[in-house]
């Protein structure tokens, strides 16, 4: 009795997985990111070192880090983050804006 049980045990796991299958949804959810405002034009910084960095954009608002390592750090502008990997600007990111 034991060996005919044992031997349907896969058939039973997957009509299980097929029923519980059945009865799930998925959903979308749209999370708005922010309103970016205008489109100011960030320029273009990604390999400059800190001082061209603020040669061209002037001095940050804030400067948070050097973190981890390689050392990460990330200059704060009224706009957007400048973030750099030792003395080397990586990327550049808008601030996010809530919508309201």
């Amino acid at each position: 009795m034991f060996s005919r049980l044992r031997n349907r045990i896969p058939q039973l796991a997957g009509a299980a997985a097929l029923l519980f299958s059945l009865g799930t949804q998925a959903e979308t959810l749209e999370v708005p990111v922010g309103a970016q405002g205008d489109h100011a034009m960030v320029e273009q910084v990604r390999g400059l070192k800190k001082d061209e960095v603020n040669s061209r954009l002037g001095e940050p608002i804030g400067i948070q880090g050097p973190v981890g390592e390689p050392a990460i750090t990330r200059w704060e502008y009224a706009d957007f983050y400048v973030y750099f990997e030792w003395d080397v600007a990586l990327h550049t990111v808008k601030v996010p804006r809530l919508i309201a």
